[in-house]
């Protein structure tokens, strides 16, 4: 095929504005899928997406439109998912932003056109949602106006739901994106922009040919992890797999590996030719750190092996996946998680539910930190419990996050209380038409808990927030552990800053006394940090009428069987346990 022949796009927008919707109006149109194939977002297989109606995993589609090939990358819309955003637009030439015409911008939309803009893509604008009664057409496109710098006629009016003027847009993309750029190399490269496990096939990897040509049954090296293998299968996506001889220059296609797992072919990455090797890998590739950890614990220790298993299987489609073994006292043995954000948390713990049909306890998610020890050694620790003595501490830091709030103008004195009240600092506010965008920095442990539901509270659902990692700070940090009935729970201990620490104590405590059941003995609840108790709660004890059985007044009587009753409960506080129910280790989460 001709390479002036080829155009390649994704689709960019926030969470909910449609991007899935018009890919299938595309598909469609162009007779890639047929009508008795089709059903509402085709490109989201995954039932988790389908229920939660957002895109988790991207999906490419091989389109032909008027003798034209149309290569289209369909993009999660979530912050957790941003660099597979990313390596997505390095693997195009244009991007076709999406903008819901009830909602206007929002937060993911800017980070995902600021993505774009460094990428120097084509961005095609597109209003989408035209056909609701509650759409604002005008002030949308006077939002997108201001922030890209463009004409009214390049923004084009769509439903995707009704299929209105989408042929627009297809005939945008064949006169507006550039055709790629033809091969200056004379080795083979393709970038690897995503990757999955198929459990009959191995890893399947997704990729665009930037030189030369890939033939099928080809040895194939990564130059990232260095790993070597074959090329079993390669072809386009219709969006199902058609295999093809070779792949060349400037198309987007697939490859079937003999790999076992995605971390020897992870995202970013550059395949070349065993043979013929390229000395230098196409640019942008970083292996992705996790920054949210959490405990997860199987509810009886029976199930500890199908957990670890599978997680295994998880692991071999998402390279960011990491676990490592983690033992509690009170919960057992069970394996701490490293994720992307809150959502990537959210949907491997359903996964892990409904797919595997494991009961787990999952602890609150915390940040890492990075500590240095008077002997100047460097630990990087993912657990409260996991921190040493704080003698042998010379300096803990903790991760920063640099957030972007989209607002409605009414609501910035609210937001800004709220970022300081999370230790955040306000940095620069600016203006979107009738919206303002308020960027600010704040630590991460404090957006992680409840930080994203306080602020749909503080501005009746209209904000939206996006967030990146921005580095480490040192700060005067304590660990703050949490006693029942005098024993330490590690689970439950959690890394906070010092001015904070004693408001977090009692606001647990509370909350720990709501949830654990009472005993028939008085149960302290103490939160500590060392030696020093900050907060206490007491569950009062099952109390039983021991003197019913008397039908004197003697008073004797009496208070020697309370006396034997007081000895008794005495007795039973110092053997007694303590059974904690699930629902005390994700306090934290709801604090309010």
């Amino acid at each position: 095929m001709d390479i002036e022949k080829i155009r390649n796009f994704c689709i960019i927008a926030h969470i909910d504005h449609g991007k899935s919707t018009l890919a299938d109006r595309m598909l469609e149109l162009t007779g890639t899928v047929e009508k008795r194939e089709m059903k509402s977002q085709l490109l989201d297989s995954m039932e988790l997406e389908r229920e939660k109606g957002i895109t988790i995993k991207l999906t490419p589609a091989h389109m032909h439109y008027k003798g034209y090939i149309l290569n289209l990358i369909d993009t999660p819309g979530h912050v957790d998912f941003s660099y597979e955003v990313s390596r997505s637009l390095q693997a195009v030439e244009g991007a076709i932003l999406v903008v819901d015409a009830t909602q206007g911008i929002q937060a993911q939309t800017l980070a995902n056109v600021y993505l774009a803009l460094e990428q120097d893509l084509k961005i095609i604008p597109v209003i989408n949602k035209i056909d609701l009664p509650a759409s604002d057409v005008p002030r949308v496109t006077a939002e997108i106006i201001n922030l890209l710098g463009c004409d009214e006629s390049e923004i084009i009016k769509v439903s995707a739901k009704t299929g209105e003027n989408v042929d627009k847009v297809l005939d945008a993309i064949i006169e507006r994106v550039p055709a790629p750029a033809k091969s200056t190399d004379g080795h083979t490269r393709a970038l690897i922009f995503d990757s999955y496990f198929d459990d009959y096939r191995g890893v399947i990897l997704y990729v665009r040919m930037f030189d030369g040509t890939l033939l099928k049954n080809a040895n194939i090296r990564m130059m990232a992890t260095e790993s070597n293998d074959i090329a079993l299968e390669v072809g386009v996506l219709n969006p199902k797999m058609s295999p093809r001889p070779e792949l060349s220059c400037g198309e987007i296609g697939y490859i079937v590996t003999n790999l076992k797992a995605t971390r020897e072919a992870k995202v970013g990455d550059t395949v070349t030719i065993a043979s013929n090797r390229a000395t230098e890998p196409l640019p942008g590739y970083k292996n992705v750190h996790p920054f949210v950890y959490a405990g997860f614990f199987p509810v009886s220790n029976d199930q500890y092996k199908d957990l670890k298993e599978a997680l295994e299987k998880l692991a071999l489609s998402d390279s960011a996946l990491q676990f490592e073994p983690e033992n509690s006292p009170v919960l057992g043995f069970g394996l701490r998680i490293g994720f992307l954000g809150l959502l990537h948390m959210d949907i491997i713990r359903e996964r892990l539910e409904r797919e595997f049909n494991l009961d787990l306890i999952v602890t609150n998610p915390s940040t890492d930190y990075h500590v240095t020890l008077t002997t100047g050694e460097e630990l990087d620790i993912r657990s409260a419990s996991d921190l040493p003595d704080i003698t042998r501490v010379a300096e803990i830091r903790e991760p920063w996050a640099k957030g972007e709030i989209i607002t409605p103008k009414e609501y910035i004195g609210s937001i800004l209380e709220l970022i300081v009240s999370k230790r955040g600092v306000q940095k620069n506010i600016s203006y979107i038409d009738t919206r303002a965008v308020i960027d600010f920095e704040a630590p991460m442990a404090n957006l992680l808990t409840d930080f994203y539901d306080q602020l749909k509270s503080a501005t009746s659902g209209y904000a939206s927030f996006n967030y990146e990692l921005g580095g480490y700070k040192a700060e005067d940090l304590v660990r703050i552990d949490f006693l029942v009935a005098g024993e330490r729970v590690d689970a439950l201990s959690v890394m906070a800053h010092r001015s904070e620490a004693d408001e977090i104590g009692r606001v647990v405590t509370k909350k720990l006394k709501e949830v654990i059941p009472r005993q028939n003995f008085e149960v302290a609840l103490q939160a500590a940090i060392g030696a020093r108790i900050i907060a206490r709660e007491t569950i009062g004890a099952y109390r039983k009428d021991v003197t019913v059985k008397i039908h004197t007044g003697d008073r004797d009587r009496k208070a020697k069987l309370m006396e034997k009753q007081k000895r008794g409960k005495a007795r039973m506080k110092r053997f007694g346990k303590v059974d904690i129910p699930s629902e005390a280790f994700t306090v934290m989460l709801k604090r309010d």
